[in-house]
Protein backbone atom coordinates (compact mmCIF):
# COMPACT_ATOMS: atom_id res chain seq x y z
CA UNK A 1 0.00 0.00 0.00
CA UNK A 2 1.23 3.54 -0.61
CA UNK A 3 2.25 5.93 1.93
CA UNK A 4 -0.03 8.82 0.49
CA UNK A 5 -3.14 5.43 0.75
CA UNK A 6 -1.99 5.14 4.34
CA UNK A 7 -1.94 8.61 5.21
CA UNK A 8 -5.56 8.92 3.98
CA UNK A 9 -6.63 5.83 6.21
CA UNK A 10 -4.89 7.64 9.48
CA UNK A 11 -6.77 11.13 8.49
CA UNK A 12 -9.91 9.57 8.10
CA UNK A 13 -9.58 7.30 11.41
CA UNK A 14 -7.71 9.93 13.33
CA UNK A 15 -9.99 11.25 15.39
CA UNK A 16 -11.97 7.48 16.30
CA UNK A 17 -7.98 6.38 16.65
CA UNK A 18 -7.28 9.09 19.30
CA UNK A 19 -10.62 7.77 21.69
CA UNK A 20 -9.31 4.24 21.11
CA UNK A 21 -6.15 5.05 22.03
CA UNK A 22 -7.59 7.03 25.00
CA UNK A 23 -9.94 4.37 25.92
CA UNK A 24 -6.97 1.90 25.50
CA UNK A 25 -4.66 4.15 27.84
CA UNK A 26 -7.05 4.27 30.79
CA UNK A 27 -8.45 7.78 29.74
CA UNK A 28 -5.15 9.29 29.77
CA UNK A 29 -4.63 11.36 26.98
CA UNK A 30 -1.15 12.40 27.60
CA UNK A 31 -0.35 8.45 27.37
CA UNK A 32 -3.02 8.30 24.48
CA UNK A 33 -0.65 11.10 22.21
CA UNK A 34 2.15 9.31 22.89
CA UNK A 35 0.90 5.59 21.87
CA UNK A 36 -1.03 7.52 18.50
CA UNK A 37 2.41 8.89 17.89
CA UNK A 38 4.10 5.96 17.97
CA UNK A 39 1.17 4.02 16.18
CA UNK A 40 1.50 6.58 13.02
CA UNK A 41 5.33 6.22 13.28
CA UNK A 42 4.69 2.11 13.26
CA UNK A 43 2.48 2.75 10.09
CA UNK A 44 4.68 5.06 8.24
CA UNK A 45 7.95 3.32 8.78
CA UNK A 46 6.20 0.27 7.41
CA UNK A 47 6.69 -1.27 11.02
CA UNK A 48 3.45 -2.01 10.81
CA UNK A 49 2.19 -3.40 7.69
CA UNK A 50 -2.10 -3.37 6.10
CA UNK A 51 -2.14 -6.58 4.72
CA UNK A 52 -5.88 -6.24 3.80
CA UNK A 53 -7.80 -8.99 5.41
CA UNK A 54 -9.49 -6.63 7.49
CA UNK A 55 -10.98 -3.31 7.16
CA UNK A 56 -8.19 -0.61 7.87
CA UNK A 57 -10.36 0.50 11.06
CA UNK A 58 -9.92 -3.02 12.27
CA UNK A 59 -6.25 -2.95 11.40
CA UNK A 60 -5.53 0.66 12.72
CA UNK A 61 -7.34 -0.29 16.35
CA UNK A 62 -5.28 -3.66 16.64
CA UNK A 63 -1.69 -1.67 15.92
CA UNK A 64 -3.35 1.18 18.99
CA UNK A 65 -4.15 -2.03 21.04
CA UNK A 66 -0.70 -3.80 20.91
CA UNK A 67 1.31 -0.33 21.09
CA UNK A 68 -0.87 0.64 23.92
CA UNK A 69 0.15 -3.14 25.57
CA UNK A 70 3.94 -2.74 24.71
CA UNK A 71 3.99 0.82 25.86
CA UNK A 72 2.72 -0.48 29.65
CA UNK A 73 5.05 -2.93 29.37
CA UNK A 74 7.73 -0.84 29.01
CA UNK A 75 6.72 1.68 31.84
CA UNK A 76 5.39 4.34 29.19
CA UNK A 77 9.03 5.73 29.76
CA UNK A 78 8.87 7.81 26.89
CA UNK A 79 9.41 11.51 26.05
CA UNK A 80 6.43 13.06 23.80
CA UNK A 81 7.25 14.19 20.68
CA UNK A 82 4.61 16.55 20.00
CA UNK A 83 6.67 19.83 20.04
CA UNK A 84 9.40 18.04 17.70
CA UNK A 85 7.08 17.37 15.01
CA UNK A 86 4.12 19.62 15.14
CA UNK A 87 1.26 17.28 15.46
CA UNK A 88 -2.11 18.66 15.63
CA UNK A 89 -3.78 18.32 19.02
CA UNK A 90 -6.54 16.27 19.04
CA UNK A 91 -10.76 17.66 20.10
CA UNK A 92 -12.31 15.12 20.88
CA UNK A 93 -15.69 16.75 20.80
CA UNK A 94 -17.24 15.49 23.24
CA UNK A 95 -19.34 17.83 25.83
CA UNK A 96 -20.78 16.00 27.92
CA UNK A 97 -19.11 15.11 31.06
CA UNK A 98 -17.14 11.96 30.29
CA UNK A 99 -16.17 10.79 34.13
CA UNK A 100 -19.81 9.09 34.83
CA UNK A 101 -19.08 6.42 31.76
CA UNK A 102 -15.29 6.36 32.42
CA UNK A 103 -16.20 5.40 36.04
CA UNK A 104 -19.16 3.12 34.48
CA UNK A 105 -16.42 1.52 31.98
CA UNK A 106 -13.50 0.89 34.01
CA UNK A 107 -16.08 -1.19 36.56
CA UNK A 108 -16.17 -3.82 33.96
CA UNK A 109 -13.64 -6.16 32.82
CA UNK A 110 -11.27 -5.43 30.63
CA UNK A 111 -12.98 -6.98 27.54
CA UNK A 112 -16.14 -6.28 28.44
CA UNK A 113 -14.92 -2.59 28.77
CA UNK A 114 -12.76 -2.63 25.16
CA UNK A 115 -15.92 -4.63 23.59
CA UNK A 116 -18.37 -2.28 24.12
CA UNK A 117 -16.48 1.13 23.80
CA UNK A 118 -15.59 -0.46 20.37
CA UNK A 119 -19.40 -1.55 19.35
CA UNK A 120 -20.96 1.77 20.81
CA UNK A 121 -18.62 4.71 20.61
CA UNK A 122 -16.48 3.06 17.52
CA UNK A 123 -19.73 1.68 15.38
CA UNK A 124 -17.73 -1.85 15.08
CA UNK A 125 -19.13 -5.15 14.68
CA UNK A 126 -18.90 -7.58 17.16
CA UNK A 127 -16.48 -9.59 14.15
CA UNK A 128 -14.33 -6.65 13.87
CA UNK A 129 -14.31 -6.70 17.78
CA UNK A 130 -13.19 -9.91 17.80
CA UNK A 131 -10.33 -9.44 15.20
CA UNK A 132 -9.26 -6.63 17.22
CA UNK A 133 -8.98 -8.22 20.60
CA UNK A 134 -8.07 -11.60 18.67
CA UNK A 135 -10.73 -13.69 20.20
CA UNK A 136 -13.15 -16.06 19.15
CA UNK A 137 -16.51 -14.28 17.92
CA UNK A 138 -17.83 -16.54 20.15
CA UNK A 139 -16.11 -14.92 23.50
CA UNK A 140 -16.51 -11.67 21.26
CA UNK A 141 -20.59 -12.05 21.95
CA UNK A 142 -20.07 -12.97 25.70
CA UNK A 143 -18.19 -10.66 26.55
CA UNK A 144 -20.77 -7.87 25.11
CA UNK A 145 -23.80 -9.79 26.40
CA UNK A 146 -21.99 -9.86 29.85
CA UNK A 147 -21.05 -6.28 29.67
CA UNK A 148 -23.88 -4.99 28.21
CA UNK A 149 -26.26 -6.66 31.45
CA UNK A 150 -23.68 -5.58 34.18
CA UNK A 151 -23.30 -1.94 32.36
CA UNK A 152 -27.45 -1.63 32.53
CA UNK A 153 -27.24 -3.05 36.55
CA UNK A 154 -25.00 -0.21 37.35
CA UNK A 155 -26.97 2.28 35.41
CA UNK A 156 -29.87 1.39 37.09
CA UNK A 157 -28.45 1.26 40.37
CA UNK A 158 -26.58 4.85 39.43
CA UNK A 159 -29.91 5.87 39.21
CA UNK A 160 -31.73 4.61 42.01
CA UNK A 161 -29.08 6.65 44.33
CA UNK A 162 -30.06 10.19 42.96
Amino acid sequence: MTSSALEHILQQHHEDAFLWARQCCSFDEDQAKDVLQLVYLKILEGRARFNEKSSPKTWLFSVIRYTAIDQFKKGMAMESIDDHHGLAQVETGIDEPRENYEQLIKQLSPMQGQILLMVFYHHMTLEDCAQVLQVSIGTARTHYDRGKKRLKQMILKTQEQI
